[in-house]
């Protein structure tokens, strides 16, 4: 299916992953609303690119955790482009915090991740809704991780809230169908983020020999598998592992 002339929210849209589904989109002649919470001047510089391409794009700002900036958003979507026919939740964090040490695993941090990583895609995706519902075609693509799918990842909060987000695509698939999919991705450890910008050099090493291609997760690999959910007509709740080849025994 043929998504030029589209128009796309993309959440988190000023990091390193959002940047490379902006870009993927953008090529594919959608139009594109960069959503950001603290990175409005990343968000600017990724619409500033995607204008200088000959793309349509525009700078939303978007606390997930406040639902009145949530509802908020959304409309200045539409107000901006007249609809809204793609949603990516990507945007994300993680608090770095070692499965064992469950005392420094607070019940803030918890509930932070809960509230941004699940709470907010899931108040992204209901008031979207209506707007993809309304779509010639909507598409729902969440991003979520590998972590939610192995008891891995930064702590047991953002395991437990990707692997929530993988079942809330698959939850959204049926309360949406048949006239918005909701696909996931699930990526493994990506380089040029913000989570894994302090990463060590060994920590890379010692993940790349885990994978049996030797690599990390490439931005480009998983902005372009968002980019063929939204061309896919007949595929819906589906999750998709992006990592290298991880196998962990």
């Amino acid at each position: 299916m043929k998504i030029d002339g589209s128009v796309a929210l993309v959440t988190g849209g000023s990091g390193g992953l959002g940047r490379s589904i902006c870009k993927a989109l953008a090529e594919s002649g959608v139009s594109l609303a960069v959503g950001y919470m603290d990175g409005e001047d990343r968000a600017n510089e990724v619409c500033q690119d995607v204008l200088a391409s000959g793309g349509k794009a525009t700078s939303v700002r978007i606390d997930q955790s406040d639902e009145a900036s949530v509802e908020k958003a959304v409309a200045d979507v539409v107000d901006a482009f007249g609809t809204l026919d793609i949603l990516v939740n990507n945007a994300a964090i993680a608090q770095g915090v070692p499965f064992p040490d469950l005392d420094a695993l607070s019940s803030e941090i918890w509930d932070r991740s809960m509230q941004v990583n699940l709470r907010g895609p899931w108040l992204v995706s209901k008031y979207a809704a209506p707007h993809l519902k309304a779509s010639d075609w909507g598409r729902i693509v969440n991003v979520a991780a590998m972590a939610g799918m192995k008891p891995m990842g930064a702590s047991i909060a953002q395991s437990v809230s990707k692997a929530g987000a993988i079942q809330l695509t698959r939850c959204l698939a049926v309360a949406l169908a048949p006239e918005v999919t909701v696909n996931c991705v699930a990526p493994g450890l990506m380089e040029g983020t913000e989570l894994t910008k302090n990463i060590s050099d060994a920590f890379l090493d010692s993940f790349k020999s885990k994978s049996v291609l030797g690599a990390t997760t490439s931005l480009d690999d998983v902005a372009g598998q968002v980019v063929q959910f939204c061309r896919s007509e007949t595929t819906t709740g589906q999750t998709l592992v992006i990592d290298g080849g991880v196998f962990f025994h």
